[in-house]
């Protein structure tokens, strides 16, 4: 087990340094673009790697690219983040083809395939019928997911989630989950039961 953790440890290593340029290149190009354009160009791009390859070089890249990220996490194949200001603890599964908005992922959280993260449920407003949705901006909100949890398939997350709860697979979840250890389902969602 012990040489295991140092095999994987090391080969995390390389792909570290393996990213490197690829990360500097990043860094120049967001001083002339948007950082998070940019990142969102990296993002789509390494998101098409495909195999463990694929997965070592997200992983490394993100745990360069966003503050107070592990690269012991695994980011599935099509799967593209939206925003820098996102962070991502040990452990984490993210499926294939997620699209992660602005959040923080807690410690050995697993989501399922096409898992929508959005920065909020503020991201455009609608109110002045006369102006197009998208001339009336919006404000993005970082949604928390804690540690221990399960998000099934396809649903959609506008709020945070507590610690060691479960978000049913299509459900789209508009409220904060405050009790942890909670199941919610349905759309929109509303909460079953405990998980005890």
């Amino acid at each position: 087990m012990n040489m295991r953790h140092t095999l994987k440890r090391s080969i995390k290593n390389i792909f570290l340094l393996l990213i490197f340029p690829l990360y500097a290149a990043y860094l120049l190009l967001s001083f002339f673009g948007t950082s998070d354009g940019t990142f969102q160009s990296f993002s789509q791009a390494l998101s098409l790697i495909p195999g463990k390859i694929g997965i070592y070089f997200r992983a490394a890249f993100y745990r360069l690219a966003c503050q107070d990220t592990s690269d012991e996490i695994l980011v599935g194949f099509l799967t593209v983040f939206s925003h820098r200001d996102t962070s991502i603890h040990k452990g984490v599964y993210i499926g294939p083809q997620c699209n992660i908005g602005k959040c923080t992922i807690g410690e050995n959280t697993l989501l399922g395939s096409g898992v929508h993260i959005l920065s909020g449920n503020q991201q455009h407003n609608f109110s002045d019928p006369q102006i197009p949705i998208q001339d009336q901006g919006g404000k993005y909100t970082k949604v928390k997911i804690g540690k221990d949890c399960w998000i099934g398939n396809s649903a959609v997350l506008m709020a945070d989630v507590s610690d060691k709860s479960i978000v049913a697979a299509g459900s789209v979840l508009t409220r904060p989950i405050e009790e942890p250890g909670a199941i919610w389902g349905g759309n929109p969602a509303v909460k079953i039961r405990l998980r005890n």
